[in-house]
């Protein structure tokens, strides 16, 4: 990744733990799924899928905010990165103000 962005860098980063998050929480809601198609009684069986769904929908939710994140922290970075270049811009194209020149007095000599 060399001369990457970096706010393409950080969202590629996101996108990273975005599915490594996905994939754990679908790895959880099936071993759950799996407790509830185990259990013994309709009560049992129906609380562990309820679980199962809300362990779904908690997670997702999670993935999507630090999605949201991660995004605006990217745009947040370009936008500083854009600013200071705007910036840096102008001020190589302002013209210098040229220093007045000081008039120097001279000592008076002293006539001996």
């Amino acid at each position: 990744m060399a001369e990457a962005d970096l706010d393409v860098v950080i969202r590629q980063i996101a996108k990273a733990q975005n599915k490594s998050l996905t994939a754990a929480v679908k790895k959880r809601r099936d071993q759950i799924m799996a407790r509830a198609a185990k259990a013994k009684n309709r009560e049992l069986r129906d609380q562990l899928r309820l679980i199962a769904r809300s362990t779904m929908l908690l997670g997702a939710a999670a993935a999507k905010r630090l999605q949201v994140s991660a995004e605006n922290t990217a745009d947040s970075y370009a936008r500083a990165i854009r600013n200071a270049a705007e910036e840096a811009a102008a001020a190589a194209n302002k013209p210098e103000k040229k220093p007045a020149k000081k008039s120097v007095k001279k000592p008076a000599h002293k006539n001996s």
